[in-house]
């Protein structure tokens, strides 16, 4: 039986594809990728590469949806100082 870790290596070996993004390159472009998101287009229709990479790195994926989170607080929620005293 093999080793579970060495059947997701060989199988991302397998997938990877030449115009494959990297970790920084994609971490570039996610602040344009989660404002498409926000905007409510279709970020992985304009953006193929950097889903691509979200879809196959759970260390950049935590980071999109940290960002997303982030976003949607500060986007949706009233700032402190307009509540009424």
């Amino acid at each position: 039986m093999q080793d579970p870790l060495i059947k997701q290596m060989v199988h991302m070996v397998a997938t990877t594809r030449p115009d494959e993004l990297g970790c920084d390159e994609c971490l570039e472009q996610l602040d344009h990728f989660a404002e498409t998101v926000l905007a409510g287009k279709n970020a992985a229709e304009a953006m193929p590469l950097v889903q691509d990479h979200l879809d196959r790195c759970g260390d950049c994926r935590e980071e999109f949806e940290a960002l997303l989170a982030a976003l949607r607080a500060t986007t949706y929620s009233p700032r402190p100082d307009s509540y009424p005293t």
